[in-house]
């Protein structure tokens, strides 16, 4: 069976993203979520923050979409390394997700990495 050579999208906080970071790389599948700070309709970028962290979105190729400043949104999409070494989510699928709990989210989003982690570990024995 062919495979279809789209990623699935990597959850990852926006405070993970670093340039530290192993997820930190071009091209990388990502899914994020953030509170939409800023969007240009004639560029197609958004800004969505998480805590004191913000990351620039290219929302070119999504299609409707209404952009609500102060809204939540969720991004899956390719990470693209600029020269100054700052990052941009090249969107592909994106929505809006008012009402979630952004603190729920990242102790779910912890929970489920310590459970990978065990999961893995116990299989390598």
């Amino acid at each position: 069976m062919a495979s279809s050579g789209i990623k699935p999208g990597i959850l990852v906080s926006l405070q993970e993203l670093d340039s530290s970071s192993p997820l930190f790389k071009q091209g990388a599948s990502l899914r994020v979520t953030g509170k939409l700070q800023g969007y240009d309709a004639e560029t197609a970028i958004a800004i969505i923050i998480d805590a004191s962290v913000s990351l620039k979105i290219d929302t070119q190729h999504l299609r409707g979409i209404n952009f609500r400043i102060g809204s939540i949104y969720q991004f899956i999409g390719e990470l693209l390394i600029q020269s100054d070494n700052n990052a941009l989510l090249q969107a592909r699928v994106g929505r809006n997700v008012d009402g979630i709990d952004l603190n729920l989210y990242h102790q779910s989003l912890q929970l489920r990495r310590q459970f990978e982690a065990e999961h893995l570990s116990s299989r390598t024995i």
